[in-house]
């Protein structure tokens, strides 16, 4: 499973958050393309719209588990896909910025 630390993420980088909208609402990193796993099949093609042409997508969730399987998915797909590790909790813990739906100070639920 290629995987990523929280620290080697760039700003730019091309992150796809794929926890639950209640997750999603309490806080995420700003500028993230939210798919829930639960409607991930359904809604790849936002995926595939937004995802940088040939780039790299990183997939993050609360702590990686889920995260983990669309990696997977996706790289069967033929996508430069990896698992940010740790996920929005390390991110969280490192000072990376988490926002609400309102752009406010969110929090990782």
């Amino acid at each position: 499973m290629p995987t990523v630390e929280v620290a080697d993420l760039k700003d730019g980088d091309f992150l796809l958050d794929v926890r639950e909208d209640d997750e999603w609402q309490a806080g995420h990193a700003e500028g993230a393309l939210h798919i829930p796993i639960s409607e991930f099949v359904a809604r790849y093609g936002e995926l595939a719209e937004a995802a940088p042409q040939d780039g790299r997508v990183h997939v993050i969730c609360r702590s990686g588990g889920r995260s983990a399987q669309v990696t997977m998915y996706l790289l069967q797909q033929g996508i430069d896909a990896v698992n940010v590790d740790g996920g929005m909790q390390v991110w969280a813990a490192k000072g990376r910025p988490v926002v609400n739906d309102k752009g406010e100070p969110g929090y990782v639920l």
